[in-house]
């Protein structure tokens, strides 16, 4: 069901809330402040209930920074055409699908282009009109309706490569280093002097980078929402379950800590911690109940905050408020996977019937830097504002910042990343850091009975999520990208048709796959949904795995790689079906509640609306306008079209091994919001009479009742390929309980997989996945693809250029034959030809001169390496092409940078909506407010400094 998504207004600085008497209950700002909250109130606006969730810097968006310069000349997210978006999901599906089944589909899609179709497209453009995305608002309702714990559905992580310095590869050092260059990343990002994203000259938004840090997923009893201090200045430091912050930044975003001081805080930290025997600790760690289901975890929170005199609601406060949150872990993971699942979930150890683990000593609500004992280090994130492009770029500023400016403490002249830099903390005048506390302080809770038991329930429960989890990593290092190209192959499609061979290989069947291509070359983009099955892998899967010639299997392979690097260009361009499609079934059930509520709704919220576009109006100025209802962003929370989406599920799963035809047509075409109504809506006859005429006129669009809009919304395949070389592993919990997730990086000779999945034979996935990518070398070795590339080598390793100057590299047949003694370099004729540069000519006349040395030169057989898997003479080519492998890969990787940024899914997003059709008891939804503004000073016990 659709909620509210917002960003409050700047808070007052610290030396002003500090500074003024608390503030009476009755005084109306974005959170109310009150002494006790039974139930949490809306704050007064224009049109109570609506929000928007505005840029956090709204106002002094443009003071000529570099950041967000090109906002303005994004073209917004264009509206598919209907039939191309139609078109493109019957191809996604008909590899699939059974011939009937295909049928079935093929006829649901007619109907609806006949019917439904056009209107609610039109609908959709309309909506769109006014707004930076027609499915931002679709997307955040999803994300934010999801009930289920974040960790291991939705949030990511990423593993960093380790400190090059082994010296710093220690916890305390590694944090305090990390946490400078994050600081120096926010600074950045607030004075506007981050270079923005590009993708061969084409800019990209950068709206999500303002919504990175200082934010929180904070839990309803309406869904969650997105709450943001957009000046917040501390950070909050978890050990051992405990909490603790302390400020790091001034007034004007610069640093008032040196690294140094950064890591005698953290050492304070660490001792601090220590004295509390971590079985104790584990009892009252209060993280844990960020990983409850969302309604259960927003009853917890008003727990925390209704107890008189309970300094919880500051608590909270502080957490919610923080830059990010750094977790320091006691643990030194031994294995790749087992660091991997320590950044996605943390790890389950139970000592003496108490969980002792990482896993209690997360905050999933939030940015998670996490720093392990030996110093490896990784980043957990809260996915609903921000992709993994975003955070990619964070996570590698952060890790080349740390590596420049331990660099500097060298050679003071050695580069930095940043435009400015803070001040030097330690030379300013103390005065001038303002109203701040950089002494660490621990965070006390009011620890009564029922929270104590509900810590315990939460982590037993995030223990069992745990336990149904497994993780296995594969550090492919016989070749990688820059061999890949060399063999004229798109590096992103070849490994995507590696995870088909594969699993077609283990199970002989294929299955629905999902990939992300990014969209940010648009206004506010995030992903579209890029689908690698297709009749061209199939047939190259089938092809493998039978009884034929390398050639014929290479072929089949190229033309696999080929529609693959074709269906993603079109998805960076916005043309997928998926999130079209989805739109428009988020419209149609919007349009029913409309309907049914006669136009108007008891909640309502409105599209994110930045500074940096002209879209929108200001706040609280005509951002609440009439328009028809259609457009308005509303929906009642006990939704009937969710109700009736969630009957058709239920009714489908009964019914899926009757005649589709029979089922879908006779089903979802007769049955009406009415029946669906009358059977979840008990006591609710008087409106049922008024609305019958309007009830018995929507049925659901025979397109998204159809078997293949399942089939299509359930992927068993999660996969992203998302990182660069200051990245270790990159991954994601499973999006099914059938299927496996998995994260990928391609480096330039290796290639970083992390799958995991709900005990699904990952580890016999992942060696069948390393057979096929050793067994498709040999094959094209067999078939002679890409063998003599000048500079690289069979594993893609770089060699050095002076190759060249030996005249017979060009191959062991001697292909390269010119009129110079000795000669043979790169200008012979046919596919074999040598690499070497200029005119066969010329080179050979060059180094006739000394033909005596050269004579003695060439004595003896020239090894190659390649005699003993040679076959024919076609070099670079199949079939006999002339065509090089540099041309080929010119034109075959264009999509590199395209291919999968971020992470999620429609079937995911699907599943989120299915859920929230179960409603509240009373119907209604009543957004939760913000506890009391936290009186910082007074917050926290404040420790004594230890030596480091």
């Amino acid at each position: 069901m659709p909620t509210q998504v917002r960003i409050f207004t700047s808070p007052r600085s610290l030396g002003e809330t500090l500074g003024s008497p608390a503030r009476s209950p009755a005084t109306p700002r974005s959170m109310p402040e009150c002494k006790e909250l039974p139930r949490p109130t809306t704050s007064p606006t224009p049109n109570a209930g609506q929000h928007a969730m505005a840029a956090p810097y709204q106002g002094d968006k443009f003071k000529g920074g570099v950041t967000y310069a090109h906002q303005d000349q994004l073209p917004k997210l264009p509206v598919p055409d209907l039939e191309r978006s139609c078109e493109k999901y019957l191809a996604a599906l008909k590899p699939l699908q059974s011939p009937r089944e295909h049928a079935e589909t093929r006829y649901a899609v007619q109907e609806f282009l006949r019917n439904e179709g056009p209107e609610l497209n039109e609908k959709l453009k309309n909506y769109a009109e006014g707004r930076t995305s027609y499915i931002e608002q679709f997307w955040y309702d999803s994300y934010l309706n999801f009930d289920n714990p974040v960790v291991l559905n939705l949030n990511p992580f990423f593993l960093l490569e380790d400190d090059p310095t082994p010296a710093r590869n220690n916890q305390v050092t590694r944090a305090a280093s990390l946490v400078v260059s994050a600081l120096e990343f926010v600074r950045a990002v607030r004075k506007e002097e981050l270079p923005p994203d590009t993708i061969k000259g084409t800019p990209l938004c950068m709206y999500q980078y303002s919504r990175l840090f200082g934010t929180a997923r904070v839990p309803t009893d309406a869904g969650c929402q997105i709450e943001q201090d957009p000046e917040s200045k501390h950070v909050v430091v978890m050990c051992h379950g405990q909490f603790y912050w302390f400020d790091v930044l001034d007034d004007d975003s610069d640093l008032i800590m040196t690294e140094r001081d950064l890591a005698v805080n953290l050492q304070t930290i660490i001792d601090d911690a220590a004295q509390t025997p971590i079985q104790e600790a584990a009892k009252g760690a209060l993280g844990v109940l960020s990983t409850e289901n969302r309604k259960v975890w927003s009853g917890l929170r008003d727990v925390l905050t209704r107890e008189p005199g309970s300094n919880n609601a500051d608590c909270l406060s502080i957490v919610d408020t923080a830059l990010f949150v750094v977790c320091l872990d006691y643990t030194e993971p031994a294995t790749a996977a087992a660091l991997c699942q320590n950044m996605l979930c943390g790890t389950s150890e139970i000592e003496r019937g108490v969980q002792i683990g990482t896993c209690t000593n997360r905050w999933y609500d939030k940015l998670q830097i996490i720093v392990c004992k030996n110093g490896s280090a990784g980043i957990n994130f809260e996915h609903t504002g921000v992709d993994g492009h975003t955070v990619l770029r964070f996570a590698s500023d952060l890790y080349t910042d740390t590596i420049l400016r331990f660099a500097r403490t060298i050679n003071g002249k050695a580069p930095t990343l940043w435009a400015s830099t803070s001040p030097d903390p330690s030379k300013r005048d103390p005065e001038s850091f303002g109203d701040v506390n950089t002494t660490p302080h621990k965070l006390e809770w009011d620890l009564i009975p029922e929270l104590r038991i509900a810590v315990r329930f939460a982590e037993t429960r995030l223990a069992d999520l745990i336990e149904q989890n497994e993780f296995e990593c594969l550090d492919f290092g016989a070749y990688g990208k820059n061999s890949i190209t060399s063999m004229g192959f798109s590096p992103d499609a070849f490994v995507q048709m590696a995870f088909q061979a594969a699993y077609y290989g283990l199970y002989g069947r294929v299955e629905c796959t999902y990939e992300p291509a990014m969209t940010k070359m648009f206004l506010h983009g995030r992903t579209e949904a890029v689908r690698p099955v297709s009749e061209e892998s199939v047939n190259f899967v089938q092809t493998f795995w039978a009884d034929n010639p390398a050639e014929q299997k290479i072929e089949a392979l190229r033309r696999a790689c080929q529609r693959h690097v074709a269906t993603t260009k079109d998805c960076a361009k916005a043309q997928g079906p998926d999130r079209h499609l989805y739109a428009l079934f988020c419209l149609w059930q919007r349009t029913v509640d409309e309907d049914l509520n006669g136009g108007t709704s008891s909640d309502g919220y409105s599209s994110p609306v930045d500074g940096m576009s002209d879209l929108g109006s200001s706040p609280g100025r005509d951002r609440y306008r009439e328009e028809p209802a259609y457009l308005l962003d509303n929906a009642e929370p006990h939704s009937p079209a969710h109700h009736h989406l969630l009957h058709h599920h239920q009714h489908h799963q009964h019914h899926h091994h009757h005649h589709p035809a029979a089922s879908t047509r006779s089903r979802d075409r007769t049955d009406s919001i009415a029946s669906s109504r009358s059977s979840n809506h008990n006591g609710n006859n008087n409106n049922n009479n008024n609305n019958n005429n309007n009830q018995q006129q929507h049925h659901l669009p025979l397109i998204f009742a159809d078997a293949g809009w399942d089939r299509l919304t359930t992927t068993i395949l999660s996969t992203s390929n998302c990182g660069n070389p200051s990245l270790r592993q990159f991954g994601f919990g499973p999006v099914s309980g059938e299927g496996f997730a998995i994260g990928y990086i391609i480096k330039d000779e290796c290639v970083a997989i992390c799958v995991s999945s709900r005990h699904r034979q990952t580890r016999r996935f992942v060696d069948t996945l390393e057979s096929y990518l050793l067994e498709i070398r040999r094959v094209l070795r067999v078939a002679g693809v890409g063998r003599h590339r000048p500079g690289v080598g069979a594993g893609g390793n770089r060699q050095t250029r002076a190759r060249e100057i030996d005249g017979d590299y060009g191959g062991p047949a001697g292909k390269g034959k010119s009129a110079g003694a000795g000669a043979g370099a790169g200008a012979g004729s046919g596919p074999g030809a040598g690499p070497g540069p200029g005119s066969g000519q010329g080179k050979g006349q060059g180094q006739g001169q000394g033909g005596g040395n050269r004579r003695v030169k060439l004595r003896g057989r020239l090894i190659t390496g390649m005699e003993g898997v040679r076959r024919g003479d076609k070099g670079f080519s199949v079939g006999g092409s002339a065509s090089s492998p540099t041309e080929e890969s010119l034109v075959l990787s264009e999509d590199d940078e395209l291919g999968g940024y971020g992470f999620f899914d429609a079937g995911m997003l699907l599943q989120a909506l299915k859920a929230r059709g179960e409603s509240l008891e009373n119907g209604e939804t009543k957004p939760s407010e913000r506890a009391v503004q936290a009186r910082r000073r007074d917050v926290g016990k404040k420790l004594r400094l230890t030596d480091y």
